[in-house]
């Protein structure tokens, strides 16, 4: 079958469901310009102080530079998160949203992503679960609370070339400590979850609703692979509870469960642009 017929396949799934289950990967957000940190190389073409270094994507995501090196830890994800605000969400955001808003039954997004994109393109932040946290929130190193607070006014300065925050860094709210980004690192026994499980336990309430009310569900999963497979891991198992269909779009990791799926090797944006002319055509 096609690219094409696959994407009036896909359309059709959509435009027959009653409400629409968006699952994102870091895929999705490289078509807004936001680097793939797949594999060394490419985290490396991102970050060549850390190259130099011969650090890891892996390595530097550990919650351990907060203590070891607080200066190098707020460079990385200083440098991450102004990139983040800086960035605008491509096209594929607002077309999906928009096939969203017209469902009777809503629609709610699943992302593995931290940069704040969905939120960016318009979502409501009470229809997101971020299920490895937020960039764009903080908590305490220690941790010395549950507290987790919004860090819109909060700027961080980084030396591109030392590749190092500059002070002041960034201190818990509640006891003065350094603080960190609410994201769930490796190796993290310190992220507080709270605000991820609130997010949770509005999703189980949506998927409550739109299963009361009989709302056919579609899953749109984008850009998620294998190697970090929590994404693809919450769209396949909606779609055996909910006996959905899944129309998966990604470049690589695109197989689907069986036929009755459909899969798209495509970029996000491609991917969705072409399911959105689909509907409208």
């Amino acid at each position: 079958m096609s690219t094409e017929q696959d994407l009036k396949r896909a359309a059709e799934i959509i435009y027959n469901a009653g409400a629409l289950f968006i699952c994102a990967g870091a895929g999705m957000g490289v078509d807004s310009g936001l680097p793939d940190f797949r594999g060394n190389e490419g985290f490396w073409r991102a970050y060549p102080p850390l190259a130099k270094l011969g650090k890891s994507f892996v390595e530097m995501a550990n919650p351990v530079w907060f203590q070891r090196n607080p200066k190098l830890a707020w460079a990385f994800y200083g440098h991450r998160l102004n990139l983040y605000r800086e960035t605008a969400p491509h096209k594929g955001f607002g077309q999906l949203l928009q096939i969203g808003e017209q469902k009777s039954g809503g629609y709610f997004v699943f992302t593995s992503n931290v940069d704040g994109q969905f939120q960016k393109g318009g979502y409501s932040a009470s229809q997101i679960e971020e299920c490895h946290g937020s960039i764009h929130h903080f908590q305490c190193m220690r941790p010395c609370s549950d507290k987790i607070w919004d860090a819109s006014d909060i700027d961080i300065f980084v030396d591109e070339d030392l590749f190092e925050a500059l002070e002041p860094l960034p201190r818990c709210e509640n006891c003065g400590s350094m603080a960190r980004p609410n994201v769930l690192m490796f190796g993290d026994w310190s992220w507080v979850a709270e605000r991820t499980l609130s997010q949770r336990k509005r999703l189980v309430t949506w998927l409550e609703t739109i299963s009361s009310k009989n709302h056919p569900l579609a899953v749109v999963e984008i850009g998620a692979g294998e190697a970090v497979p929590t994404v693809r891991n919450q769209a396949e198992h909606l779609v055996r509870k909910f006996e959905a269909r899944l129309i998966r779009i990604n470049p690589r990791d695109y197989q689907v469960p069986d036929k009755t799926h459909v899969s798209l090797p495509l970029g996000g944006a491609e991917g969705v642009d072409g399911i959105a002319q689909k509907l409208h055509g």
